[in-house]
């Protein structure tokens, strides 16, 4: 179960040609692996997300990044956040985890969502469809995929996708955990108490007890034990062994894209202080110390502006790893 995740949210690096993007991610992998994180995550995207960088900046295929990674790690477990669900046929989804687990020695993990970036499925001739349609395909998806991975096989003549007497053969080496990724709290929250072992909020801290409280009563009226599944929050993060290091990282990766921190708008400066923890290692600590009082059983974080520097990688592992347990 992800209590202390690493995400790799991006491969362009100062400095690095993209022929050696997956060396140096396979670098920060390890690094993560090393310094305590429990499972290492990338994102399923296509193009690279706004508040990242340029829809052509570098971004790496999910699965086959996943499948890599495990010859280079050997104990975390090793997932999307998230699938995008829409991306692929779930009985085909559900082959790749198995197949991902037998190439990792049983580390798999599902992490999955409704999917919400329109350019990729415009730019890729994916079906985007409205909001209910993405979400009442996600239910179906898990209503496949959940059985197969669990020695099953499923049939569903659904409003989206159907399926006949689903074989997954070879079966999954270890029961692969599924995590649902978002903080709606009408489907999303409830779908996590229905179907999942784990899932991950992404939403301002002031919410946080409100989507737990949400999940809380799904899970009474579903006749679930809340206590059965994991969350965690995601949190970005820019750490150094001083504050000013830390600061010298966040300003050079917004410069990349075209932002000088110290001239920008009051308001614009507000949001970027509010996704993003920056700091030594005692003011990082302590944050995430603060965090876990909200309730949340772990944390997911991403490191944008400092991924291809594994000692970063390894101060932050280490020191989010004392402060939450």
């Amino acid at each position: 179960m992800t209590r202390l995740g690493y995400q790799l949210p991006n491969f362009d690096y100062p400095g690095v040609d993209r022929a050696d993007i997956f060396k140096v991610t396979a670098a920060s992998a390890k690094a993560a692996e090393d310094a305590g994180f429990d499972t290492v995550l990338v994102m399923d995207h296509f193009y690279q997300l706004p508040h990242l960088g340029a829809p052509d900046n570098s971004m790496l295929e999910c699965y086959t990044l996943l499948a890599a990674l495990a010859q280079h790690t050997s104990k975390v477990r090793l997932g999307a956040l998230v699938t995008g669900n829409t991306y692929r046929n779930p009985a085909v989804l559900a082959k790749i985890l198995t197949t991902l687990d037998h190439v990792s020695g049983g580390r798999a993990q599902l992490g999955i969502g409704a999917g919400w970036f329109e350019l990729e499925h415009t730019s890729f001739g994916i079906e985007f469809g409205t909001f209910t349609d993405r979400f009442e395909k996600l239910e179906e998806s898990l209503q496949v995929i959940i059985p197969m991975l669990r020695g099953e096989r499923p049939s569903l003549a659904g409003k989206h996708y159907t399926v006949v007497d689903a074989i997954n053969e070879p079966a999954p080496l270890s029961r692969i955990p599924v995590m649902i990724g978002g903080s709606g709290e009408k489907k999303t929250l409830r779908m996590v108490a229905q179907y999942a072992d784990m899932g991950n909020l992404t939403c301002d801290a002031s919410e946080v007890p409100r989507k737990l409280d949400a999940l809380a009563a799904h899970c009474e009226r579903l006749g679930r034990d809340r206590s059965d599944i994991v969350v965690s929050w995601q949190r970005t993060v820019c750490i150094g062994e001083t504050t000013a290091e830390a600061e010298a990282d966040r300003d050079a990766f917004l410069a990349s894209r075209g932002l000088d921190y110290a001239t920008l708008p009051d308001d614009f400066r507000a949001v970027i202080d509010s996704l993003l923890v920056v700091g030594d290692a005692a003011t990082v600590g302590e944050k995430f110390a603060q965090w876990k009082s909200i309730g949340v059983d772990g944390f997911t974080m991403s490191m944008p502006a400092q991924g291809h520097m594994p000692d970063k990688v390894a101060l932050a592992g280490k020191v989010v790893g004392a402060a939450v347990g």
